[in-house]
């Protein structure tokens, strides 16, 4: 990554580059291109706009729509008027999305057409929301996007945040049913990282001035919002999918010369499924990095072979504000090795250590907890304290995932401290799903687990003991599921059971539910 001195909050980076490079395209979506200069414009238009309509200092303004250089403009436009942007996955529920407008507090929601209906059905059940502007399409009662920001005016906002300050929220599935917000800082982002020296091995994240970034990560997700401010701090040219297809994102190589791309390993799986992708000229791509779940070693030696490029993979989480680790190109051997079963080693702004239950730093290679020192990590959990104190201490933030070292120094990821399961780059955790099967009239306890699959790495079974004298299919448990929580959240497949295996305390042994489907693979996380 390039460095800039005179880049350290998030506002810096459309200012510093509408002097430095006006007239670069800084966003391509659809049939819309805006260069740096006409995003600083518009940014500061937002800025001006929501500081008019009472945006406070630390405010949170929510958006909910697909991938669009709007909502760029949108985190750029918060950060100048120092409040706090909220991205909303656009695949939960009604319930959900009621759960984060209230918990956030949020005064604005920016939402796209898609999602009027949904927003209908619960307005009137999140009162801090006053106003709604639609994103794309129109309504009578809402302002649309473009009117709404092209009247502001254009001048510098005067608001100044400071590195501490909150500049993005985003929602995690939460352990104990709901999600939590975790807080992201001015100084989680590039500020922290801005004067690290290039090392040996780190290439691929140097940044030319005719980067191609291609962004097809939702921008609700840390990948997606994450590479897409990497990409403006770099001043690239950033080409925008409006969600992940993999036909479209095929022509987009190639029409645009793409250089870059981030895609989750279920991604490269569905491209390398369509036959255009043996047709397609990658030559302009120079490296393609992926994470947010593991990878099935046969798939990344597929990948290799056809993408012929160098690849990267990077291990972290929303909590990090993105990567704290990587497994570099040379590390890739299209013959496999044992280097491509592991995460990667720490990043240079990154320590990691393997650590037991009281916190004690564990010797090579023995499995315990993975813990990350950095700049990166969150401020903490959105009105949730006892999480965050359980979540960062002394300094340190704790993964919950379980893994080990090698002597030089590279992670494995093992299994999952907290049960969690990762479907095509999706966390789910087992206590939201449990939580909304268990409300079903006939259902006396239930166990949800992640087993693994092919396509998404893994995905959600629920097994379920029926209360006395009734009887339930797999599609009607499926179904009631649906209604409470989002889609990709609910089981895939139901198996019904007696009783469900528990210890002399009464917790459930999932690891003698998920040892039959994991047998013979060597690991418990795919």
């Amino acid at each position: 990554m390039p460095h800039f001195e005179e880049i350290v909050h998030l506002s810096d980076i459309a200012r510093f580059h509408a002097k430095r490079c006006p007239n670069k395209v800084a966003f391509v979506h659809d049939d819309r291109s805006i260069t740096y200069e006409e995003f600083n414009i518009h940014s500061e238009k937002i800025a001006n706009g929501l500081v008019k309509e009472g945006i406070q200092k630390q405010d949170r303004v929510a958006y909910m729509d697909k991938n669009s250089e709007r909502f760029y403009e949108l985190v750029m436009g918060c950060s100048k008027s120092n409040s706090v942007i909220v991205g909303i996955n656009w695949r939960l529920a009604p319930p959900e999305v009621s759960y984060i407008l209230n918990d956030s507090q949020a005064k604005i929601l920016f939402v796209g057409e898609d999602f009027f209906g949904l927003v209908d059905k619960i307005l009137k059940d999140v009162p801090t929301v006053k106003k709604v502007i639609c994103m794309s399409g129109n309504r009578s009662d809402w302002p649309e996007y473009e009117s709404w920001r092209d009247s502001q005016n254009e001048d510098q906002c005067k608001r100044q945040a400071n590195l501490e300050d909150v500049a993005i929220q985003m929602y995690t599935s939460g352990t104990t049913g709901h999600p939590k917000g975790v807080q992201l800082t001015h100084n989680n982002f590039y500020s922290s990282r801005n004067n690290i020296e290039p090392q040996e091995g780190m290439e691929w994240a140097e940044w030319t001035e005719d980067e191609v970034q291609l962004i097809v990560a939702p921008t609700f997700h840390i990948g997606g919002a994450g590479s897409g401010i990497g990409g403006l701090y770099a001043s690239a040219k950033n080409v925008v999918l409006k969600e992940f297809e993999t036909t479209e994102l095929l022509n987009a190589i190639n029409v645009h010369g793409i250089t870059k791309i981030f895609m989750v390993p279920a991604m490269m799986k569905m491209i390398l499924d369509n036959p255009l992708s043996r047709k397609t000229d990658y030559s302009t791509i120079k490296y393609i990095s992926y994470g947010a779940s593991p990878i099935p070693l046969d798939l990344l030696k597929e990948a290799m072979e056809v993408f012929q490029c160098g690849f990267i993979q990077l291990y972290g989480m929303t909590e990090t504000s993105g990567s704290v680790t990587y497994l570099p190109p040379e590390d890739h051997d299209v013959n496999g090795n044992e280097r491509m079963k592991s995460a990667g080693k720490a990043l240079p702004h990154c320590e990691i250590l393997i650590v037991d239950e009281k916190g004690k730093e564990l010797p090579t290679g023995e499995v315990g907890e993975i813990i990350v020192r950095t700049t990166s990590n969150m401020l903490g959990y959105w009105n949730m304290p006892e999480e965050t104190t359980k979540t960062l201490k002394g300094g340190w933030l704790y993964t919950g995932d379980a893994g080990y070292m090698d002597v030089d120094g590279y992670v494995y990821v093992h299994d999952r401290v907290k049960d969690m399961i990762v479907s095509g780059g999706e966390n789910i955790y087992p206590a939201e799903v449990e939580n909304a099967i268990f409300s079903h009239a006939k259902v006396s306890d239930v166990a949800v687990i992640g087993i693994p699959d092919e396509k998404w790495g893994e995905s959600v079974k629920a097994i379920v003991v029926l209360k006395e004298n009734q009887e339930a299919n797999e599609g009607e448990i499926i179904a009631f599921a649906k209604e409470k929580i989002a889609g990709f959240k609910t089981p895939k497949s139901v198996d019904f059971i007696e009783e469900l295996p528990r210890n002399p305390s009464g917790k459930i042994l999932k690891k003698d539910l998920r040892k039959p489907y994991w047998e013979g693979l060597g690991k418990k996380v795919n």
